[in-house]
């Protein structure tokens, strides 16, 4: 379980395809000092939630399944990229986003990006199988970012992001027509899936 709320980045250090499908992931990682992690742990990378199979100094590394891979925007990244990195939520720590699971959903194209007021406004494309759980004024995160929903059109929806989430994290470096990892609010999810059943 996370929160959304970005305290790390990590760079990419190297992204090997394996025989069959999958691949080995290892971010040189920022906070491995204070958050000890170890193997076992889950981490969210731009919002997926990997878990750490090796430990080596700041290095970790992840196995990264073919289902993982279809789902996100990890098997576009290259050695140097920049990601988003959160460390699991403990028991007492602040929980100042929303829940997120750090199970993406979609990866999701960014339509366009423009300057609003001191930060960005940026439009989502808006995956027709997830439209009920994207609403004006409900969470979503993106490549595990916690976000509010500003505004949402029929194939579209746009956030508003603050000039410390566009320094903090990577989604100030996500020009329209590149991908980002879209994780919808859980409860909406399982809502959206109660009505549906009911139906």
């Amino acid at each position: 379980m996370f929160s959304g709320l970005i305290a790390y980045r990590g760079k990419i250090e190297a992204a090997r395809a394996l025989p069959g499908g999958g691949m080995t992931l290892c971010v040189r990682a920022e906070g491995v000092a204070g958050e000890r992690p170890g193997v076992k742990d889950s981490i969210a990378v731009d919002g997926a939630c990997l878990t750490v199979t090796s430990v080596d100094g700041d290095a970790l590394t992840f196995d990264v399944i073919p289902e993982t891979l279809a789902r996100t925007t990890l098997g576009e990244r290259r050695a140097g990229d920049a990601v988003n990195l959160e460390y699991a939520l403990r028991i007492g720590d602040r929980a100042g986003g929303h829940f997120v699971y750090g199970h993406v959903d979609a990866a999701a194209r960014v339509l366009s990006r423009h300057a609003e007021g001191q930060g960005e406004r940026v439009r989502i494309e808006r995956p027709h199988a997830l439209a009920p759980a994207l609403v004006e004024k409900g969470f979503v995160a993106l490549d595990g970012v916690s976000l509010t929903i500003a505004a949402a059109g029929a194939d579209w929806f746009e956030i508003a992001l603050i000039p410390e989430t566009l320094a903090r994290t990577t989604l100030g470096e996500r020009p329209a027509g590149s991908r980002v990892n879209l994780e919808v609010d859980p409860i909406a999810r399982y809502v959206a899936a109660a009505l549906e059943a009911r139906a």
